[in-house]
């Protein structure tokens, strides 16, 4: 194995970017930064009947929102190329011809029905179907036009270490010949990831627990074929928000793209994806990218499954929205809201309301942020305090009048409204008598933010005006 860590991605092009898959990139990705390798992108599309139109690009963007930058790829070209198993398909007849030369693999010789046959004859008899049972003693040199399966050289019971998992094994049982290439001249899985994680000189492989049972398998052709494995890098599963399954489309897993079109920042979901599964020790939750990369360590990748949780992702964006420049914010902000909305002066009092700048369009459809730019209409009877008579009510409204009009527009802020304001509501036997009132008058809400913030973004003029109509 080559001293220097060089990790890969290789999702299928079929469409739904899950979580998962995004936390495999992930690992592999800080791993290889980690140690100053390099983490490859690969295409794995030999499956055309399951493949997306589209899901390339798909994956692509998705990796490229959240900034796992390929340091190799389709869209990184590199000495290991071409990076679409589609287009390395004289790669994998080399290897092919390699094995059949070693008499480990063989043109099949039947049906699928023949072979459907014998599965279920075995069944009657009540024992499991193996392939190899039905093996012929000389096979005719393959051209292609049928499938290609790799000869089991020895049934053996198979021992091998996992990263995560420790030390494994599998009884002979799990051993059987398949399929090496199919009759449409595609490899399958079990044998292309192989050749390319050779040819690509993979040190590390992370992937899901599913891939346990076939390990024997992988193992079997890396005997055939006389070269060490990788260091096998299994993750726990994401698990549904109960615990108690996968998750899952009914589950309310999204692709990912979803969450960017949601209004999370992609540093939290690099930062909770990077926690389903990892616990560097200690207090802190939220981390950097930079800090990711520094604390990552694949002896803390836990075994048992992580339970997903908005809350806890709402949480940690909302975290993350915190450590924003004031330009960015804006930006952010500013996306979900029609022009005439674009006053940095509302921003400060949206960013403490939300948890993903999803919710600002929210909060705008909702007529949250009409008063802003619409004077609110709104019935006497909602502008009285409890069962304070009417004429204080218009008499409180009547001296808060007069004290901001007192104040020059370049004073008019929020510290000095609250000045002027509670000078008046202090001396009141009750500070509602006047702070509801005003914040009625002002936004047309029975709640809203505090009146004197509101009235630093509607400005001297505007604010007057809205205090006069309540009177």
């Amino acid at each position: 194995m080559s001293e220097k860590v060089v990790t890969r991605f290789a999702p299928s092009p079929t469409g739904f970017m899950h979580v998962g898959g995004v936390r495999t990139a992930l690992y592999a990705y800080l791993w290889a930064k980690k140690n100053k390798g390099t983490f490859i992108l690969r295409i794995e599309d030999t499956d055309k009947e399951r493949e997306v139109l589209g899901s390339v690009e798909h994956i692509m963007e998705c990796l490229d929102w959240l900034g796992i930058k390929e340091d190799e790829g389709p869209s990184a070209d590199g000495p290991n190329g071409p990076y679409i198993q589609s287009e390395r398909l004289e790669i994998y007849k080399k290897y092919a011809q390699i094995l059949i030369d070693k008499g480990l693999a063989y043109p099949d010789p039947y049906t699928e029905d023949e072979v459907n046959e014998f599965r279920e004859q075995t069944e009657l008899a009540g024992k499991p179907f193996l392939y190899r049972e039905h093996r012929l003693e000389k096979f005719e040199e393959w051209h292609g036009a049928v499938p290609l399966r790799f000869k089991v050289p020895e049934i053996k019971s198979y021992h091998w270490h996992d990263v995560v998992w420790g030390d494994l094994s599998a009884g002979p049982e799990a051993l059987d010949d398949f399929i090496l290439i199919k009759s449409d001249g595609y490899p399958t899985y079990n044998f292309a990831h192989i050749v390319d994680d050779i040819e690509m000189g993979i040190t590390h492989v992370m992937r899901g627990q599913e891939f346990i049972s076939s390990t024997p398998k992988f193992l079997a052709i890396y005997e055939a074929l006389e070269i060490e494995p990788p260091a096998f890098v299994t993750l726990p599963p994401i698990m549904a928000p109960d615990g108690k399954k996968k998750l899952g489309k009914r589950d309310g897993a999204k692709d990912v793209l979803d969450y960017k079109r949601d209004g999370y920042l992609p540093e939290t979901m690099i930062n909770y994806l990077a926690m389903l599964g990892f616990n560097p020790g200690g207090e802190k939750e939220i981390f950097e990218r930079d800090e990711l990369i520094e604390i990552f360590d694949l002896n803390k990748i836990h075994r048992a499954g992580a339970k997903w949780d908005d809350e806890k992702l709402d949480w940690m964006n909302k975290e993350h929205i915190k450590m924003l420049s004031t330009l960015e914010l804006e930006e952010n902000i500013f996306k979900y809201l029609p022009e005439d909305l674009w006053n940095p002066k509302i921003v400060p009092l949206i960013t403490e309301r939300i948890s993903k700048f999803g919710d600002v369009k929210e909060m705008f459809e909702r007529g949250e942020l009409d008063y802003f730019y619409k004077t609110p209409e709104y019935a006497k009877a909602k502008l009285i305090y409890k069962d304070t008579a009417v004429d204080r009510i218009s008499q409180n409204l009547s001296q808060s009048l007069d004290a901001l009009s007192k104040l020059d527009e370049k004073d008019f802020t929020k510290e000095n409204i609250k000045n002027s304001l509670m000078q008046i509501a202090d001396k009141l036997k009750n500070r509602g008598e006047l702070l509801h009132p005003i914040r009625f008058a002002l936004s047309g809400l029975d709640k809203s933010p505090d009146p004197f913030i509101i009235a630093e973004i509607l400005g001297k003029n505007e604010t007057l005006a809205r205090l006069q109509k309540a009177i």
